[in-house]
């Protein structure tokens, strides 16, 4: 069997290794017959965008080109006609990834820059042999590749480099650019956000806007950003995302594919679960599975694990739960149990809108790979798209994320023995813990929030019985709504009640706890459980003040 490419995104080192390939290079042709003048493709993060690229590098470019030749014998864009050959090695590139740009500054954003555009200049420096170049373009070649260029001369560094190897070979440049929002995505999450957003505008626009000397330029990422106006005029950018699904089966493994993968690694017998932890994806109406997992999985001997969980962070996750209204906090729950929400998708979103606009989270939630397409449909010429998690892989990260932000200081393993007294009617036992809990992750800011904090804490920690049971937030049941309703998935488990009242003083904890208790059964809370023939319930009154909580 061959080798696995975990984690080698150089396509001449995945060929010349004898690594097990996953031919996309029929994506040449595709491209070679459709293509315009500068391709964005977006896609979720580790789903082998940077190999894809250099692909296209090791394919087009003149340096070298005979000898990268022998990199595609055998794949499928040599057996398409060698009228697609024939574009083998002829063109210069300018291949460039800004994935490793990741700093908590502009400053060191701004520096990182700086030594990435010194190192791609060197790359270049045989154009200092040609004789077309001016004693200002010759200073400024120098600056930049001596780490000494100014901002503004940064910003420039893409166009004039093409311009110079446009001279000297006498033909325009292909660019290829690798995860070109990446810095965009840090500066938004460590607070420079306009710095990080005015050089990116210059520094991509100067590149590909009215460019005489670009012949075609093809992009990776996971976000079109472009209401910033980081693409402003660009009238000749083609989009391929998750959502239009054009080029749908260029990144990330088709089923044709994985069930290939899983004959050749000899263990067929583990299809049906790897498509429950890493199918689910739809890009336009392609099935597609995680190819980073898949991979994982294949390497560790089949054991499923949240693999993908493991590549970064998870901030916008983050964002997700930071909105705490009850229709947020069902949406959240739905998605869990698998269940679906519903959006109006822009691929316009961008990240200050986050924390205002709902569809612009589950947009970008889409996007970088935690939601999926399950349907849509043209309402008043407004298309509204129905969402869901795509696997148990992702509902894990979901579930993981949550249980974090609750415990601080405290394992999963002590939330769940927690949950299960609640489950078991230990009711000391569970208050002893929400209470040791509430001592760890409430905030004065928090619970100045009451029944709203309390609220989300206890929603949270319910994750942990999906999917043996299910959860309801904020529901109508009997003469009112009841907080929580915890129902067995199976005949014979008992089924849970929980009303939550704020108290303004610790004294008062008891008769609000005592309150809270009345209220489920005055109002007849358990109706809906005696509908669904759930005999057993029950029911706790919960009060809270501050870190103080008393349960009845």
């Amino acid at each position: 069997m061959q080798g696995l490419p975990i984690g080698i995104d150089d396509f001449a080192k995945v060929r010349k290794g004898e690594y097990y390939f996953v031919d996309k290079s029929l994506a040449i042709r595709d491209f070679l017959d459709n293509h315009g003048e500068v391709l964005l493709l977006t896609r979720p993060r580790r789903f082998g965008k940077t190999l894809f690229l250099s692909m296209f590098y090791y394919f087009f470019a003149a340096e070298q080109g005979q000898a990268h030749r022998a990199l595609f014998r055998g794949l499928a864009i040599e057996s398409a006609g060698e009228r697609y050959m024939a574009e083998q090695g002829r063109r210069p590139v300018l291949f460039l990834t800004l994935k490793d740009v990741k700093h908590r500054s502009w400053p060191d954003m701004l520096a990182k820059f700086r030594f990435l555009l010194s190192d791609l200049y060197d790359q270049y420096a045989y154009l200092m042999d040609g004789t077309d170049f001016s004693r200002a373009e010759r200073r400024y070649f120098q600056r930049i590749h001596d780490a000494e260029a100014s901002p503004v001369e940064m910003e420039e560094a893409l166009r004039r480099l093409m311009d110079m190897m446009k001279r000297y070979h006498h033909q325009p440049v292909v660019l290829l650019l690798d995860e070109y929002d990446i810095p965009v995505q840090q500066a938004w999450e460590h607070g420079f956000y306009e710095d990080c957003m005015a050089f990116m505008r210059n520094f991509l626009s100067a590149a590909l806007k009215t460019n005489p000397s670009l012949d075609f330029a093809v992009l990776t990422g996971v976000l079109r950003i472009a209401k910033e106006s980081i693409f402003s005029g660009l009238n000749n950018l083609e989009v391929s995302s998750v959502i239009n699904g054009t080029y749908a089966d260029w990144i990330g493994f088709t089923p044709e594919e994985v069930r290939a993968l899983a004959h050749e690694q000899q263990q067929e017998a583990v299809l049906p679960v790897l498509h429950d932890w890493y199918d689910g994806y739809r890009f336009g109406e392609q099935e597609i599975y995680n190819p980073w997992s898949v991979l994982c999985f294949f390497k560790e001997q089949g054991q499923p694990q949240p693999y993908w969980a493991h590549t970064s962070g998870n901030v916008l996750l983050g964002e997700l739960l930071k909105q705490t209204d009850t229709v947020q906090e069902d949406n959240l729950l739905r998605l869990i149990q698998g269940q679906t929400v519903t959006a109006v998708l822009t691929e316009n979103a961008i990240y200050p809108e986050l924390a205002d606009n709902p569809d612009a989270l589950y947009t970008i939630l889409l996007l970088t790979g935690y939601l999926k397409i399950v349907s849509r449909r043209l309402v008043i010429d407004t298309w509204i798209y129905v969402l869901a998690i795509p696997n148990r892989e992702v509902r894990s990260i979901y579930r993981n994320e949550i249980l974090s932000r609750l415990s601080p200081g405290r394992t999963t393993s002590y939330l769940m023995t927690t949950m299960e007294n609640l489950m078991a009617g230990n009711a000391q036992a569970f208050a002893r813990g929400l209470q040791d809990i509430l001592m760890k992750v409430a905030s004065v800011y928090d619970t100045a929030n009451r029944e709203a904090f309390y609220h989300g804490l206890l929603l949270g920690m319910t994750t942990l019985l999906v999917p043996e049971y299910e959860v309801k937030s904020n529901r109508e049941s009997g003469l009112g709504r009841y907080d929580l309703a915890i129902y067995p998935t199976r005949r014979g488990q008992c089924g849970v009640i929980l009303e939550f009242k704020a108290a303004d003083t610790p004294d008062e904890l008891t008769k609000k706890a005592q309150e809270a208790r009345r209220q489920i059964d005055e109002k007849g809370y358990e109706a809906d459980f005696q509908a669904r023939g759930i005999e057993k319930v029950l029911k706790y009154g919960i009060a809270f003040c501050g870190k103080q909580v008393v349960l009845v």
